[in-house]
C-alpha cells in the first residue's frame, strides 16, 4: 500500500533523478503505482473512498432483534457465547466462519447502543501529604478482661 509519504518523496526525487523508474524506486514504490498518483495529482489519502454497501446479505439480519434483546438483558455477553446460542438453536444455520461477522456487529452495538463506559478520574497521592484515621469502638463486643468490662477504643491510621 502506497503512502502519502511515499508520494511527497517521489515528488521530491522526480525533481533529482534523471528516470522516472529510478525515483519511483527511490521512493520505495512500483514505477506503475508511481504514475497512477502522479497522473490523478492527489494522495493516496485524497483517493481512498470507503464503501457504505454491502457485498453480500446480513447473515444475522432475522436473529439480531433476538440477540439484541440478550445484549440488553445483559450487556457483558461475549458475541462467541451468543454465536454458540443461535447454532445451537438453529441447527447447521450458522457456520463457524461467521463469527467475526456477529462479533463485528456485537462491538457496533456497545459502541452505538450499550451500556456508557465507567468513567474513572485517576488519582495521584504525593507520599507523607494525605493521611487517614479513625477510631471505632469496640463496647458493642462486651469482651471482658477477669470478668470486668474492657472499654477500648481501636485506632486506624492509614497513609495512601
Amino acid at each position: 500500500m502506497v503512502t502519502d509519504q511515499q508520494i511527497r518523496r517521489l515528488t521530491r526525487y522526480m525533481q533529482k533523478e534523471k528516470t522516472f523508474s529510478t525515483a519511483a524506486s527511490k521512493a520505495g514504490m512500483d514505477e506503475k503505482s508511481a504514475r497512477k498518483y502522479i497522473r490523478a495529482g492527489k494522495l493516496p489519502s485524497e483517493l481512498n473512498v470507503e464503501h457504505s454497501w454491502r457485498t453480500r446479505k446480513n447473515p444475522f439480519e432475522e436473529d439480531w432483534p433476538e440477540l439484541k434483546k440478550m445484549l440488553e438483558v445483559n450487556p457483558g455477553l461475549e458475541a462467541k457465547t451468543l454465536f454458540g446460542h443461535l447454532q445451537e438453536k438453529y441447527l447447521g444455520h450458522y457456520q463457524d466462519g461467521q463469527l467475526r461477522t456477529l462479533q463485528r456487529h456485537v462491538k457496533i452495538w456497545r459502541a452505538l447502543e450499550g451500556p456508557p463506559k465507567e468513567v474513572f478520574f485517576a488519582q495521584e497521592h504525593k507520599p507523607g501529604q494525605l493521611c487517614q484515621s479513625d477510631f471505632t469502638s469496640m463496647n458493642d463486643l462486651k469482651i471482658t478482661v477477669g470478668g470486668a468490662a474492657f472499654e477500648h477504643l481501636i485506632y486506624h491510621f492509614v497513609l495512601p
